[in-house]
């Protein structure tokens, strides 16, 4: 993790009157370091900090605030290509693509489903009892910033795969939206939010800011990982996708994707589950289009098929779902100013 997330914890602690010796002097980090150019921290250092955050203040939500305090410039060059991008949605590619540069201990991907989206979270590693200030605050801040580069609160739910903290109902009203006990980690938006103008578009300042971010990913050796990549293909393809068909749109040989997948330790059938109930979430959220049709977008060759999976991924039926989410995001929501 790039070392600005120490200063953005920092940045929290200090209204409770937590100085930077006091977080950082017990972990054996050093501000001067931290401060200098490709700094970064690891996960157990992360998880680290913000369990020694929470001891020093006494707030359990701790995420939350992170979240809250997060801002347009808090991660470097990252931040100044998104925000300089046309659109919200050219800002989540920009997310996207160069969130490595700033994190490798998790990664996005936007599904698009149907006038529905999801930007989903994708945890990397476990970062034990820290993991829910982690996510929370990752989810909560990227809300933020999208809030702050549109000038505009689209008010849209977060799902959360996690329990419902103890601590959330007292903080609830700072960050309603969001919904606990979800298969996966996602900010649900409508595609056409997706279309918001941001405030400050400038072509110039993104070229230098995406030359910068292309710089720094092959500094660190990073890019998309396979299981990224089948992903994004999987997702945008209607029914059953074959494993030859999948392999050609990678530009690989059937054998050279089997070795990668197992290198990586997942295997095709996984990915493909996944893309289906992510598939399945969002297509649940519009009650227009029948479980039939659900079920054979999804490759499914019966509507029983489908109940039967979408019960293992999320212990609901479908309909239950889709009535849990009726009204949540609806299509005429108009935008608040």
């Amino acid at each position: 993790m790039s070392a600005s997330y120490a200063f953005l914890v920092l940045e929290v602690v200090r209204r409770w009157g937590v100085t930077a010796p006091a977080l950082l002097g017990e972990l054996d980090l050093d501000e001067a370091a931290l401060e200098a150019p490709g700094a970064r921290l690891s996960a157990s250092e992360v998880a680290a900090l913000l369990r020694r955050a929470r001891v020093l203040t006494k707030e359990p939500g701790l995420g939350i605030e992170i979240g809250l305090v997060t801002h347009t410039n808090t991660f470097g060059y990252l931040s100044f290509a998104a925000q300089s991008a046309a659109t919200l949605g050219d800002a989540i590619d920009l997310t996207i693509r160069y969130a490595p540069v700033i994190t490798t201990l998790y990664s996005f991907r936007l599904n698009r489903v149907d006038g529905f989206a999801g930007l989903v979270l994708d945890e990397q590693v476990d970062l034990g009892d820290s993991r829910d200030a982690w996510v929370l605050g990752a989810l909560v801040g990227l809300r933020m910033i999208g809030c702050a580069m549109t000038g505009r609160d689209p008010w849209r739910p977060i799902d959360v795969a996690l329990p419902e903290p103890p601590y959330y109902r007292r903080l609830s009203h700072l960050v309603p939206e969001l919904r606990f006990n979800q298969p996966i980690n996602q900010i649900v938006l409508l595609e056409s939010d997706l279309e918001l103008p941001l405030l400050t578009p400038d072509r110039a300042a993104l070229r230098l800011a995406s030359e910068r971010c292309e710089d720094d990913l092959r500094i660190l050796g990073l890019d998309a990982a396979i299981e990224q990549r089948i992903l994004h293909i999987v997702l945008k393809h209607d029914g059953p996708l074959p494993f030859d068909k999948a392999a050609a749109a990678l530009g690989l040989s059937p054998r050279t994707l089997k070795r990668r997948l197992s290198e990586a330790g997942v295997t095709f059938s996984e990915l493909v589950d996944k893309a289906r109930r992510e598939r399945a979430l969002l297509l649940l959220r519009s009650p227009s289009v029948p479980l039939d049709d659900v079920a054979e977008r999804l490759g499914y060759s019966t509507v029983s098929n489908l109940v039967r999976a979408f019960r293992r991924w999320t212990g609901m039926t479908p309909s239950a779902y889709r009535r849990e989410v009726s009204g949540r995001l609806s299509v005429h929501l108009p935008l608040r100013r």
